[in-house]
């Protein structure tokens, strides 16, 4: 499920994108290329249709990144420490009758005559 919402975020972010481009602005952009959509859209033209659209898929993006962002949060409760393992020591820890190893002797100097 959270493959399917991120490549949903994907493309809705690549059909904004489109959407905004698509608009006319005080210098036209690429709304040029899409001359022939004002006949279809009406004596208005396509702005706005595409004013709709993008109203639309920018509504869904924010819904699809409130999802993602509740699914993402909500699975990751558990700490990377968590998940280490502890070493125990090799003797028991209740045993506490047996002597901790003698430090290891030092080897005397030889006396000199």
């Amino acid at each position: 499920m959270d493959s399917t919402l991120i490549v949903v975020q994907f493309v809705l972010g690549i059909l904004i994108t489109i959407a905004v481009l698509l608009q006319k602005s005080s210098s036209v952009g690429l709304g040029a290329y899409s001359g022939s959509n004002e006949s279809v859209f009406g004596a208005k033209g396509a702005s706005g249709f595409l004013v709709k659209v993008t109203v639309v898929l920018a509504s869904l993006f924010v819904i699809n990144t409130v999802a993602l962002a509740y699914l993402f949060s909500t699975g990751k409760n558990d700490s990377v420490v968590d998940s280490v393992k502890m070493e125990t020591p090799a003797t028991p820890a209740g045993n506490s009758q047996e002597r901790p190893p003698a430090p290891p002797a030092v080897p005397q100097a030889p006396a000199g005559n």
